[in-house]
């Protein structure tokens, strides 16, 4: 069974932007809420551009640090890149590897930390 259908519906349907990079630091891919979230950076047009284009010389620096790292071994995988008090969100670079355990990419995760205010159940979103 082709398990990629499910994946896909899985990150489309995370309200967190999720952007994927290649080894070369190419986004290869953005859910809808990363296109949302980077609107005024291009959205979904940044597909097929590199995300250092994107960023500071210091970040730059440190995203190809984070992915040496990763490359240096099969169990580096996650590292925390910093905290958006405004969104009380914490910010993650996550590592991809193939079935053999080389490294195939990365991407960004975010994890917020509200509570959900919500009702159990409510079906509204």
């Amino acid at each position: 069974m082709d398990l990629s259908i499910y994946f896909k519906s899985i990150i489309d349907s995370d309200t967190a932007a999720v952007v994927v990079c290649n080894t070369e630091h190419i986004i290869i891919y953005m859910n809808p809420s990363a296109a949302e979230r980077y609107a005024k950076r291009g959205g979904a047009s940044l597909v097929g551009r590199s995300i250092l284009d994107c960023h500071s010389e210091d970040s730059k620096n440190k995203i190809k640090e984070v992915t040496e790292w990763f490359g240096e071994d099969i169990s580096h995988n996650r590292v925390f890149t910093f905290h958006n008090k405004n969104e009380n969100m914490d910010v993650y670079m996550i590592a991809l590897r193939n079935d053999s355990g080389e490294l195939i990419g990365y991407y960004e995760k975010h994890e917020y930390r509200n509570s959900e205010s919500a009702e159990p159940y409510s079906y509204g979103s």
